[in-house]
């Protein structure tokens, strides 16, 4: 049977995984992308370097492959914006990435100027420079990009695309084009009022086509089948198909979304509203993101800022070396906090030291607060849906720690289920490629390749997992509006 290959292009690598006709892997290879810091709050990626590990990766897997491939699906780091010349395929400037945080004072002059509202309605998003609008701004006004008939401005899975297909097409699908706060999620299409208020071309910008159908073709044939924003990929490779389902991705950073069917909901305080995919013949669906800045991210840098571990497997042993983290609090809000703050200006911060504070409390504290930044997010969307959360399905890389999925089974009281797959963002990426071409008749049929690998019930007396989540909340007060003042 043919089998078909994701390529998923994340903040820190490239991975291509192959996925036969039962949703299991049938292969893989892996690059690490170079991150660049040219300022303090700045954060680039070569666009070269992303093509680089694609090409490489993409090779390498179809070189283990002894079954020919159906098609091939793209997923993505969201919000990363990327100028290029149509004519020569030359970057214009370094890829400004979705954690850069550039652009802040221009958020704060714009909502100051009272554009929040429309910006809120139109694409249900908020005025933060973790979006994409106001990069592609930086670019045209500071970065030395102008404009014209041959400048193109997408997004990574834009870039992607137009190599893959030798520069032939140039488009996106709406779960990433809702990322932009230049695109109009009830009507489906980019806003020349936001283009306008923001100074961007509508002409220097993608095709916007369904999540699932043939974009086009690579150079020996194969079709390009499906483009999807990472966590919304992640979500469909998670099966949660139907309205209500939830997940979380623990990476870089955490991303809880939740489907919330095909109606539209009006714009929710602390969180995001997202198109989650479109299918042929289809309304789209929506969903409700909360999306944490740093997680997987404040680990690395208990390695590479503190070295008090070699490894990011060596967190879990030493979090688990003590039975909590004894008073410590640890706010990873490296740049500013994401849902349901929106605190641009807050800044990391540890509180609750003692002289008996060691390792093995800060690590325990970092396990934690993926935990207690993930309840804050459901609680918000409980809120605003009126309905509880009756299920967590997990991935992402800390989703291996027990340590967290426990913790986390504490703070929501509901079970959270980890997958056998764990690459879902990947996966969700080769369904939806997958069905386009027909490898898959239908989303019943991909629902029903998802299977559980462990679930965790909540342990913890409830009184206590407050108690800790109090704690928390104590700290995160504390490093909010830190650079401001």
């Amino acid at each position: 049977m043919p089998v078909t290959i994701a390529i998923d292009a994340g903040t820190t690598g490239v991975r291509a995984l192959a996925v036969d006709g039962t949703g299991r892997p049938a292969g893989w290879s892996y690059r690490e992308l170079p991150q660049h810091f040219p300022r303090p709050g700045w954060v680039e990626h070569d666009p070269e370097q992303i093509w680089e590990a694609v090409e490489t990766t993409l090779a390498e897997l179809r070189a283990m492959l002894e079954t020919p491939v159906a098609a091939i699906g793209i997923t993505n780091q969201r919000e990363t914006v990327v100028a290029w010349d149509r004519r020569t395929g030359q970057p214009f400037h370094n890829a400004i990435v979705w954690q850069d945080r550039r652009t802040a004072a221009r958020c704060r002059r714009l909502e100051d100027g009272g554009h929040l509202p429309l910006v809120r309605s139109t694409t249900g998003l908020v005025l933060d420079p973790y979006f994409s609008a106001t990069k592609m701004a930086w670019l045209l006004s500071e970065g030395g990009v102008a404009t014209g008939p041959r400048l193109a401005l997408g997004t990574v899975d834009s870039w992607i695309l137009w190599k893959l297909t030798a520069g032939e097409v140039f488009a996106t699908d709406p779960s990433n084009a809702s990322r932009t706060m230049l695109y109009d999620i009830r009507h489906g299409a980019w806003s020349r009022e936001l283009c306008d208020l923001f100074g961007v071309p509508v002409a220097s910008l993608p095709d916007v086509r369904r999540t699932s159908g043939r974009f086009g073709t690579t150079a020996d044939g194969i079709p390009v089948s499906g483009v999807a924003g990472d966590q919304q990929a992640a979500l469909f490779g998670q099966a949660c198909i139907e309205t209500g389902m939830a997940k979380n991705t623990y990476g870089t950073g955490s991303f809880v979304l939740m489907n919330v069917g095909t109606q539209c909901p009006e714009p929710v305080e602390g969180l995001l509203t997202t198109v989650a995919w479109s299918l042929p013949e289809a309304a789209p669906v929506y969903a409700l993101e909360g999306s944490i800045f740093a997680t997987g991210s404040a680990i690395s840098w208990l390695r590479d800022g503190l070295g008090i571990i070699d490894s990011p497997a060596d967190i879990g042993p030493l979090a688990e070396s003590v039975r909590d983290a004894q008073g410590v609090a640890f706010v990873p809000a490296f740049s500013g906090l994401g849902s349901p703050w929106w605190d641009p200006h807050a800044r990391g911060t540890i509180v609750g030291l003692t002289r008996g504070s060691g390792r093995a409390q800060l690590a325990r504290a970092a396990v934690e607060a993926m935990a207690y930044q993930t309840r804050d997010v459901v609680d918000a969307m409980t809120a605003a849906t009126g309905q509880p959360l009756t299920e967590l399905r997990v991935d992402g890389g800390a989703s291996v720690l027990d340590l967290l999925l426990q913790i986390q089974a504490d703070q929501l009281r509901v079970p959270v289920a980890r997958p056998e797959v764990r690459q879902t963002t990947a996966l969700g990426a080769a369904f939806l490629a997958g069905l386009a071409e027909g490898v898959w008749s239908s989303t019943d049929e991909v629902a029903g390749l998802w299977r559980e690998e462990a679930r965790f019930e909540a342990r913890a007396p409830r009184s206590v997992a407050d108690d800790r989540h109090a704690t928390w909340r104590r700290a995160v007060e504390r490093s909010r509006r830190w650079a401001s003042g």
